[in-house]
């Protein structure tokens, strides 16, 4: 018994997917005549009010072999996440529950989902329109050799920039990070003119507080630009550059966890004030929790030197979010456009609502992005349910099932499941949050998307020292570029912020956490593949189908996918084949002529409708 409810159908349910608060819903459930089916009552729970309801459907006519039963009811006035399914009686007094998993007995049913947010507060648009670019500051570019004389931990400066990082464990057993490159703001702003041929219009920063190491999540001085990178000055500088040229800047928020090695826990002394670690009379240790002071404590996933913080302690709330001077407030008037949100799950739903606020207040156009790698609509963290999505916390979230999604399709996974995957997340996710998404292939924490992309599926030489030197082969290298330029083409094409990890689109290689964050090959560079990227940027940059347009599905098959972005008359077309074979497709077309602005090859319809020859593992952009 097929098509009896489908969410998306809007015969069957109205309006589609999330919804605002106090929004009437109507569900419509279409039967089989000849199953006998005479009553309907939908199940209802909400998940934070703790409630559970039912509404009853009524006999609402029939439709060919179907009867319908139809009801409606107003979604909750306060943000909420709905669980639902039916219990069905038939004329023989038989009774049957429907959900996600068909017909089933009250004990088995798998509920839907009906997310209900807020939407008195507005989303800023400028973020999902445009092309994200992520530095890891301390391997894009540098316009000096920096001296660490004088600077927070024992750290060595690379000569050449072409050198190899360092990833073995020292004396002590542990991999310290204490290796720069010296990256700078400097060398940053020198490439502004590059970063805007790439069509970039927001610039987001991993960590560029001082830390005593080069990835900087184990911050040192909230209220500092580590020196190795610059000075306050420099950071406005860059500010008021990227500006100038239609460019917004992204700075990451990391507020769960503290370094060991800071103003604030201060364990290695080298910092003037007392710190946690010192005294426990320090201003700063009620931020942190001893099971023996001083060096037994609660530390992110046990991490000694990322001592975690009390995000609930309002001394610390002050600091970071609500003070006159806080560190939200204090680098938004210095430049920056956006806060990300550091490992979200992590903290509290209160502390991302008061960022929220604070962020409204100073600067009403900026956006708040937080780091979730699932369904962010229906999280569950430390045994908490989530409310990121609900539209008093996060804008957006960075999109990771997009990226797994799109490496499963990429690497052979059929294209009806990424299809499934991104319609899931659609209907879960409110449409400002699904079209402010960060959709990205690869981050500083992934390995290098064109390494994935060209070795084989499965493990990587186990070996570190051997993924450490590991270098594609020809063939790898060239079947990793073919995937990649189809998957920048998804990347670009979809709703939500298409985002580069530096480098990316210089065909940088690497696996996991260091060997993903080596030094941008200036000079170096795979022309064709930038040149492709650039092509892109400027396309998403122009066409407004592709910065907001809504996503339509054409064609999802195997290893064929076809979608389209449409606003107003504008369509723009993206077609993917991500297996060796060429395969024929037909789409439907509205205009006489059709061009792929990639290879420039054009169509002409026949009746309705193009018929198109992809190749294996290619792509197109039809205009």
């Amino acid at each position: 018994m097929t098509n009896i409810f489908d969410p998306r159908d809007s015969r069957c349910k109205a309006p589609y997917g999330a919804v605002p608060c106090g929004t009437k819903i109507t569900f419509t459930l279409r039967l089989p005549r000849t199953e006998g089916f005479s009553a309907c009552r939908m199940l209802l729970f909400e998940e934070f009010a703790d409630a559970y309801w039912e509404v009853s459907l009524s006999r609402a006519g029939e439709e060919e072999d179907r009867v319908l039963f139809s009801g409606s009811c107003d979604a909750p006035d306060q943000p909420e996440l709905i669980w639902y399914g039916f219990r069905l009686r038939r004329e023989n007094g038989e009774e049957l529950w429907l959900g996600k998993n068909g017909f089933c007995q009250a004990d088995e049913l798998e509920r839907w989902q009906q997310t209900v947010y807020d939407d008195t507060l507005s989303t800023p648009d400028w973020f999902g329109r445009g092309v994200t670019y992520q530095i890891f500051p301390d391997r894009f570019c540098r316009t000096e050799i920096p001296d660490p004389a004088g600077m927070t931990g024992d750290r060595v400066v690379h000569q050449r920039w072409e050198e190899g990082m360092e990833y073995l464990p020292d004396q002590r057993g542990e991999v310290r990070n204490r290796d720069f490159f010296g990256g700078n703001l400097a060398g940053v702003e020198e490439k502004l003119e590059y970063l805007r041929t790439l069509g970039v219009r927001t610039l987001y920063f991993c960590p560029v507080f001082e830390s005593e190491s080069n990835h900087r999540y184990n911050t040192g001085d909230y209220e500092k630009i580590d020196p190795m990178l610059g000075t306050e000055e420099d950071f406005r500088r860059l500010c008021e550059r990227a500006h100038s040229m239609g460019m917004r800047v992204m700075l990451d928020g990391v507020f769960n966890h503290t370094g060991s090695n800071s103003r604030y826990f201060n364990a290695n002394g080298e910092y003037p004030a007392l710190g946690a670690a010192q005294s426990r009379e320090s201003p700063y240790y009620p931020w942190y929790t001893f099971l023996y002071w001083p060096d037994r404590y609660d530390a992110w996933w046990g991490v000694k030197t990322l001592p975690a913080v009390n995000e609930t302690h309002p001394d610390y709330i002050n600091y970071i979010i609500e003070g006159e001077n806080s560190i939200i407030r204090r680098w938004l008037r210095a430049g920056a456009d956006a806060w990300r949100l550091d490992v979200a799950d992590e903290l509290p739903d209160e502390f991302i609502a008061k960022i929220r606020t604070v962020m409204m207040e100073e600067k009403a156009d900026s956006f708040l992005l937080g780091e979730v790698w699932e369904d962010g609509s229906n999280k569950i963290a430390y045994d908490q349910r989530r409310r990121y999505l609900l539209g008093r916390e996060t804008h957006g979230l960075m999109n990771y099932p997009f990226r797994v999604a799109a490496l499963a399709y990429l690497q052979g996974g059929g294209a009806e499941d990424f299809m499934e995957a991104m319609e899931t997340i659609r209907e879960n996710y409110p449409p400002a949050a699904f079209y402010s998404g960060m959709n990205m292939l690869g981050t500083h924490d992934t390995p290098r998307i064109l390494t994935l992309l060209g070795t084989s599926p499965g493990e990587p030489p186990a070996d570190r020292a051997a993924r450490a030197g590991y270098r594609m082969s020809a063939g790898e290298r060239e079947r990793g570029l073919q995937l990649l330029r189809a998957g920048a083409v998804l990347l670009y094409a979809f709703p939500g912020s298409p985002t580069v990890y530096y480098g990316d689109e210089a065909g940088m290689e690497g696996f996991e956490d260091p060997f993903n964050r080596g030094t941008f090959p200036w000079g170096r560079e795979d022309r064709a593949l930038q040149r492709h990227f650039a092509l892109l940027g400027k396309l998403r940059n122009e066409r407004v189908s592709m910065q907001s347009g809504h996503l339509r599905w054409l064609y999802a098959k195997g290893h064929v996918l076809a979608f389209a972005r449409e606003e107003g008359v504008e369509a723009t077309v993206a077609i993917l084949n991500a297996g060796p074979e060429t395969v024929e497709i037909s789409i439907p077309w509205r205009t006489y002529l059709a061009i792929d602005v990639i290879s420039g090859q054009q169509f002409v319809k026949v009746g309705d409708r193009l018929s198109i020859r992809v190749l294996g593992m290619d792509c197109m952009l039809l205009i």
